[in-house]
């Protein structure tokens, strides 16, 4: 379904659609995007999905729209939208299904020469020591037990019962955990899901992925970040916080209708169902969403662990010697209060991320020590035979953006369209032809996850360096893939 609403062009990288467009509106939505990638927004309704959000209650500041967007669950994936902390509404559809869904980069000290020869069999024990759908039997044992110490406390948790090193917290968002979690605001259901999930990569746009620098822009932030060598192997990984996440999504959809409807709110959209931040409703969902956002710490956390065991075991040597340490960890599917500088004066505002990364600056202090004179890594997958980009936050995307930027290429394609364009056969060989192993779980993860499926990650980028939002520092080009 193509969309023919009215849109302003502001530059190079912005197009508005005015606040005009519908008497709902409480402020105009900027769409980030070139003239070529406007063309295929066009195309999806996602823009409509950007105009409903401007309508919501307590809005502050745009709507905003990442060049990756794409059609989604009320708010559209790519969004971004702060509403006043006093005044303003809290929405599941701003945070979407996958709660804290994030990307997770840890470096090392070997080469692509170390490891392409043997990519083979160091993807194959990946595979078989990170769970990709449920997880062992000795994990669910331990989170039946402790499934509110996950939920409260996240990667500490982790942490705490051996599954990485105290320094990867001080490079995670949040450090692991968001302390306003309430695991008693989260369904018995939700933890039945979560329990035996921990630790487990999931299907879907998830990945585990071992990656070599493939170029560097930024001399100075990439030696920071420590992936400074053209070369030097990294492994990217991507979930959240499975069917945990998901029901706890559910539930409270479920229940803020109910508020909506009980309290007559008038919506474009019922799939933009909210509650005032201040209001009971909207306190459970926001603790039961930081519940959400602490199991996709850990569980991200678990994974680290079990990748660094499976280097250990195939180059003989320990991840400390292999250099394993965590570069940073940032969601981009979540809710954050925070605070901005709008039309001349400070607003304490929750700032959904639906499909979008924090990008901090440097100097802002909840960027870790170790990276504050130079800015938050702001780590942004591409497609399966693309690779990634890990770029530093801005100065300008605070006035503009509240510290958000793009959260990967976005998809172009729906996985239904996927599956009737691509075979397996098919996007193996593409895969190969660039030099990249593949191993998968199902055949459908790979079909759907096609790269024609998706935007040019190198356009994306393009566009929020254009505009100001973050600043490349170096692109990783994929040799062995794992997907769930």
């Amino acid at each position: 379904m193509s969309w023919n609403g009215p849109l302003n062009q502001i530059d190079d990288y912005r197009w508005e659609i005015p606040s005009t467009y519908k008497k709902c509106m409480r402020t105009s939505a900027v769409i980030f995007a070139d003239k070529n990638m406007i063309k295929h927004i066009r195309e999806d309704n996602a823009p409509e999905q950007a105009a409903n959000v401007a309508c919501l209650p307590g809005i502050v500041g745009k709507s905003l729209a990442m060049p990756d967007i794409h059609w989604g669950y009320g708010f559209p994936i790519g969004g971004v939208a702060a509403m006043d902390f006093e005044t303003g509404v809290i929405s599941p559809g701003g945070v979407g299904f996958d709660i804290n869904c994030g990307v997770r980069i840890i470096t090392t000290n070997l080469t692509a020469k170390d490891v392409k020869p043997g990519i083979k069999d160091l993807i194959n024990i990946l595979y078989k020591n990170v769970p990709a759908g449920v997880g062992s039997e000795g994990v669910t044992n331990v989170a039946a037990s402790q499934i509110d110490d996950i939920l409260s406390r996240g990667a500490e948790w982790a942490v705490e019962n051996g599954y990485g090193w105290k320094e990867d917290l001080d490079v995670t968002e949040a450090g692991g955990s968001l302390k306003t979690a309430d695991p008693s605001k989260v369904s018995r259901k939700a933890k039945e899901r979560g329990i035996p999930q921990v630790g487990s990569l999931g299907s879907g746009n998830h990945f585990l992925e071992v990656d070599e620098v493939a170029e560097v822009f930024d001399q100075e932030a990439a030696n920071a970040f420590g992936i400074g060598q053209k070369g030097q192997i990294t492994v990217t990984i991507h979930c959240g916080s499975r069917g945990c996440g998901h029901q706890i999504a559910t539930d409270y959809i479920q229940q803020i209708e109910r508020h909506v409807r009980d309290n007559n709110i008038e919506l474009p959209d019922r799939q933009l169902a909210c509650a005032p931040i201040s209001s009971q409703a909207g306190k459970d969902y926001f603790t039961a969403m930081c519940a959400g956002a602490n199991f996709a710490w850990a569980n991200r956390q678990m994974i680290q662990h079990w990748v660094r065991q499976s280097f250990e075991t195939h180059f003989k040597r320990s991840a400390e010697d292999l250099g394993m340490h965590q570069v940073y960890d940032v969601a981009h599917n979540i809710a954050k209060v925070e605070e901005y500088e709008v039309d001349g004066k400070m607003r304490k505002v929750m700032v959904h991320r639906k499909g979008a990364t924090r990008s901090f600056p440097k100097g802002h202090p909840e960027v870790p020590l170790r990276y504050r004179a130079i800015g938050q890594p702001v780590i942004i997958p591409g497609d399966m035979g693309a690779g990634s980009y890990v770029l530093v936050g801005t100065e300008r995307v605070m006035k503009e953006a509240f510290g958000s930027t793009c959260h990967g290429a976005g998809r172009m394609m729906s996985r239904s369209a996927a599956t009737r364009n691509y075979s397996v056969d098919d996007v193996r060989k593409q895969l190969a032809d660039r030099g990249v192993f593949l191993k998968a779980v199902t055949k459908d993860g790979i079909i759907e996850e096609a790269p024609g499926a998706y935007k040019d990650i190198d356009e994306v980028i393009s566009v929020v360096a254009g505009a100001g939002l973050s600043k490349p520092v170096v692109k990783l080009r994929p040799i062995g893939v794992m997907k769930g």
